[in-house]
């Protein structure tokens, strides 16, 4: 895709890898550029049937803003919609299911890239924080994915003190769906990769959009929305062709349809 982003197709799997590894893999216009854009086309591209996003080396997933460059946080005030946030829109309405592969540090806007996948693997020695207050900084993009994923006083916590925690943490907060040892992470990121793509991809993008919608919504609300999703769920080829093979006691044959 370009020099600091890798896009490279393994399978049925994208795999996007920010190629910063100087700059501890920390975000600039074209990675943020190049992520949502491969998040656009994937939904477009039924051979996708999932994206492992990652960093280069093994010392950061993602510093978040580039601060060395000096120029991280100076936006164009007469665009309504600024990149990082344009970024976290479209992994929002994405319905490829996502997958964070945390090889190291994951701080800042390394957390919003965390926090807007669905799936995520650690390294043990990776660590997670929210540092932006130490530079006089505050996460206020990254808050609108990370606010409900984790309790909002340990929340609080991250934001006011800027220090970090542990994979372990991370993985008690729920950040965290594994963390393994550095050298069995893509071990663990295979073993899981493989419990996803052999399931109905059409079932999971629809169930991803239907998880999406109902996160905000009052439990009435959400109960009339998905009284009419199953409808079209049941209408589908692949929950035809799933439910045939389950009566015929066979795999089923998908076509993510």
């Amino acid at each position: 895709m370009s020099k600091e982003l890798f896009s490279e197709m393994r399978g049925q799997v994208l795999w996007l890898t920010i190629n910063r590894e100087q700059r501890r893999n920390a975000l600039n216009a074209e990675v943020l550029d190049g992520i949502r854009s491969a998040l656009a086309d994937s939904e477009a591209d039924p051979g996708v049937q999932a994206i492992v996003l990652t960093g280069v080396g093994d010392k950061a997933f993602c510093a978040g803003a580039d601060l060395q460059s000096g120029s991280s946080f100076s936006f164009d005030y007469s665009a309504p919609h600024q990149q990082f946030a344009e970024l976290l829109r479209q992994a929002r309405h994405s319905t490829t299911p996502l997958i964070a592969r945390v090889n190291g540090a994951c701080m800042a806007g390394g957390m919003g890239l965390l926090a807007m996948c669905d799936l995520a693997v650690a390294s043990s020695s990776a660590t997670f924080g929210l540092p932006e207050v130490k530079v006089g900084l505050f996460p206020a993009q990254v808050l609108a994915v990370l606010q409900h994923q984790i309790p909002r006083r340990i929340l609080n916590e991250l934001c006011l003190s800027g220090e970090a925690i542990s994979a372990e943490q991370a993985q008690q907060l729920g950040l965290l769906n594994y963390v393994a040892e550095a050298d069995q992470l893509d071990d663990k990121l295979a073993w899981l990769l493989a419990r996803i793509i052999n399931k109905s991809p059409a079932a999971q993008r629809r169930g991803l959009y239907t998880l999406k919608q109902i996160e905000s919504l009052p439990f009435e609300q959400a109960m009339a929305f998905t009284e009419s999703q199953i409808g079209l769920f049941a209408q589908t080829a692949d929950a035809q062709e799933g439910q045939l093979a389950f009566r015929e006691k066979r795999p089923p044959v998908w076509t993510g349809r």
